[in-house]
């Protein structure tokens, strides 16, 4: 399966140039043979808002939005993207990861855990990150932040997914260790796809990153440029639990000792 990331550099009130940037690597995925694209965090609205207002122009609905129907016509021909998106519904907004695949759209996550000034701004998610089916594999899909959180992570692991794929826009250098750390202790693939840039003095650290079941980094891309990074994987190499033959990292939980985990304080 071929998996692209595509690091990309939007921008506050510049709809028309972020499109075009998009389609610019909507194109170079298609001319490089990638059946799975995941792009940034918010990709069609930029990230640094001022204002709820601000954030709200920027915002569209996923079923007549001109970033999505951009998105849902690159999935046509049995491609399948995901990418965030600053997300309308009536007078809320969301920071949502959006999921189009052969034409349609496949579902909308809502991020969860909002970071910062964001919970000036958006509506936080209130239901567990999902799994889909593609191509005979299982894909679960968490925004940014999501990363802070290792239950996201094993949710997704417990629900099948074989590949964690993570629009974000990070600023804070830990996430990049965190995820090779999500991959071991769930023993699965990490798809995490960055922004690069500064935004009203807000740098964003590109660096967009594949890792595998085993916690290696397969593909790390620059700090400061927009570009597409391409890898092969196998995602059934993420079916294998076992770190030895006695240690299986689903298996070998226990729920029973681990209740406090689901207390509010």
């Amino acid at each position: 399966m071929r998996i692209g990331l595509g690091q990309i550099e939007p921008q506050i009130g510049e709809m028309d140039k972020n499109l075009r940037n998009i389609r610019s690597i909507l194109d170079q995925a298609r001319e490089n043979d990638v059946e799975i694209l995941v792009l940034p965090e918010l990709a069609n609205s930029g990230y640094a808002f001022d204002s709820k207002s601000e954030a709200f122009e920027s915002a569209e609905r996923v079923d007549d939005g001109e970033f999505s129907h951009m998105l849902k016509d690159w999935s046509k021909n049995g491609r399948l993207i995901v990418s965030g998106l600053c997300e309308r519904d009536d007078e809320r907004i969301y920071n949502s990861a959006v999921v189009f695949a052969e034409g349609s759209h496949i579902l909308t996550y809502r991020k969860v855990h909002l970071f910062n000034k964001e919970k000036l701004w958006f509506a936080p998610g209130t239901t567990e990150p999902p799994t889909f089916e593609h191509n005979d594999a299982c894909f679960g899909v968490m925004v940014c932040w999501d990363w802070a959180f290792p239950e996201m992570a094993r949710i997704l692991a417990l629900k099948g997914a074989q590949v964690i794929l993570h629009p974000s826009n990070l600023v804070l250098p830990y996430c990049f260790d965190a995820m090779k750390i999500r991959s071991l202790e769930n023993h699965l693939f990490t798809a995490t796809c960055n922004r690069t840039g500064t935004e009203r003095n807000l740098q964003f650290s590109g660096k967009s990153q594949f890792t595998s079941p085993k916690g290696e980094v397969l593909l790390s891309l620059g700090e400061g440029e927009p570009e597409l990074g391409v890898l092969n994987i196998n995602p059934s190499d993420a079916d294998e639990k076992k770190l030895t033959p006695r240690n299986d990292v689903l298996a070998d939980r226990k729920p029973e000792i681990y209740s406090r985990l689901t207390r509010s304080s």
